[in-house]
């Protein structure tokens, strides 16, 4: 499994309340994304970084959707280029679920 985390850098803060409408206009468009598993969307406690931290099952669908299509949506929502950065996750605890996930 692969987790990516995407950050860009806002313009101008944003409240919690304003991340969250905003989040919820595009969480709809991540339902049914081949390979991924989970999306977290994040926010910094200044309301100056915002972004996501994906959980993916290979690092080619993480790749699949980052496509030039995808950074120009985040450029015309948020004003800004995403920065992706992925890491190899072995291994994820799940307490909603009260699983250990492996990717071996």
């Amino acid at each position: 499994m692969i987790t990516s985390i995407t950050t860009f850098k806002l313009h101008k803060p944003i409240t919690r309340d304003e991340a969250q409408r905003i989040f919820q206009s595009t969480a709809p468009k991540y339902r049914g994304v081949a390979g991924l598993l989970r999306k977290t969307y994040i926010l910094s406690e200044d309301g100056v970084t915002a972004g996501g931290l994906y959980l993916w099952r290979s690092r080619a669908d993480a790749e699949a959707l980052y496509t030039e299509s995808w950074k120009a949506f985040v450029r015309e929502k948020y004003g800004t280029d995403p920065s992706i950065v992925y890491f190899e996750s072995p291994i994820v605890v799940d307490n909603v679920t009260n699983e250990i996930l492996s990717d071996a």
